[in-house]
């Protein structure tokens, strides 16, 4: 099904992103991005040369100035995980998805002058850290604490599956400010890498997306000063954080369509090449009929997607909707992905193939951006009446 949310201008933005998968996506790069366990630097900066991320830093900063209208960023993920370099595509959401839009959105006007040029070129890279140990979809469980002191904060405590936590430069961190976990007891602070007492720790071995970071950190009486709070207010973080969500779960979204049409595309090719008792996989009718199915279901991801597209530029995209955007569509990634992995045969288990990688850099999906079972709760407590 041909859709129909695209205008010449994003067309031509989605040449450009062509060219820069040719120049920079390969099979020894993402070979090597996974051996050595993140993207590095040069490639991040050549993005923001080419100009494919800090998409929503405004243009007085260096960026696009493409604050709501994410269909760029849905340009990105299309040819990014098309091309099976999905870890890529998941360093550049870390950056635009979750770092960016805390300071274009709530950050001062000397936070934005300080830090928005350089990350839209990709000198610098942000992450965001909200979960802890102790405290994953629950976010007022978290115990990092931020204790006001003379200019600024003394901030402990500790984070863990933070993307991009290794390489991060800044990390937009959620601390305890106040007493108890009443929504104003928390804040948003920019920790910068090389403060005393911020350290990054090990690189955890994931299933998935080994191309990308995702690391602990700790913070033993960082001091980090006022300048460094998000919005200059305090207690205003869980606000802060419920307002860049739905953001957030409509990304991960996005990301389970593209690499569903991903999976498609690859295992309609392998089906027609490769053979069976003398016919080719795709001439078996129970092929066709999975093909069908998953054909079928990626269109329907599709144009359920493009509404939440146009909800989002019109800033009419609810947390309740974003949540439904979320658990659906990564739920249906995984089925499509099993399938496509399962008509791959033997050759679908191995990872030089990109719908292995594709199949378990999808797993993630289903946990991360708040798990799809606290979506569903989300979602059901509006349709009870219930906050």
């Amino acid at each position: 099904m041909e859709r129909d949310i695209y205008d010449e201008d994003h067309e031509a933005f989605r040449d450009l992103v062509k060219d820069f998968v040719k120049r920079h996506v390969s099979v020894q790069s993402i070979e090597k991005w996974d051996a050595d366990g993140e993207i590095d630097r040069d490639t991040m900066r050549a993005a923001g040369e080419a100009g494919i991320i800090g998409l929503s830093v405004p243009e007085e900063f260096g960026g696009a100035g493409m604050l709501q209208d994410y269909r760029f960023r849905t340009i990105v993920n299309e040819e990014i995980i098309g091309a099976g370099a999905g870890s890529l595509a998941g360093a550049f959401g870390i950056q635009d998805d979750l770092a960016v839009p805390y300071l274009v959105h709530m950050g001062t006007q000397a936070q934005k002058e300080k830090w928005l040029p350089r990350m839209a070129t990709g000198e610098v890279l942000g992450a965001l850290a909200m979960t802890e140990p102790g405290a994953g979809s629950d976010l007022r469980g978290i115990k990092t604490t931020a204790k006001k002191t003379d200019g600024g904060y003394i901030v402990n405590g500790a984070k863990t599956f933070i993307s991009s936590g290794k390489t991060a430069d800044i990390v937009v961190t959620f601390v305890k400010t106040g007493e108890g976990n009443r929504p104003d007891a928390f804040s948003l602070l920019i920790i910068e890498n090389g403060m005393e007492g911020f350290e990054h720790g090990k690189k955890l071995n994931k299933m998935g997306s080994h191309g990308h970071d995702t690391a602990e950190l700790s913070f033993s009486d960082v001091f980090v000063p006022e300048e460094n709070l998000i919005s200059g207010k305090e207690g205003q973080g869980f606000i802060q954080l419920m307002m860049n969500l739905p953001l957030e779960r409509l990304s991960i979204g996005i990301a389970a369509a593209a690499a569903s049409q991903a999976a498609l595309t690859w295992t309609v090719d392998y089906t027609k090449d490769r053979e069976a008792f003398g016919e080719r996989i795709i001439d078996f009718q129970n092929t066709r009929f999975k093909l069908a199915d998953v054909a079928t279901t990626v269109d329907v991801m599709w144009a359920y997607l493009d509404r939440a597209l146009l909800a989002y530029k019109d800033k009419k995209l609810t947390a309740e909707e974003a949540a439904k955007v979320k658990f659906w569509t990564t739920e249906r990634e995984w089925e499509i992905l099993d399938t496509c992995v399962q008509l791959h045969g033997g050759y679908g288990y191995i990872t030089e193939y990109p719908i292995a990688r594709a199949f378990l850099d999808a797993r993630v999906h289903r946990i991360y951006g708040g798990t799809n079972e606290i979506m569903r709760d989300i979602v059901s407590r509006q349709i009870a009446g219930k906050r």
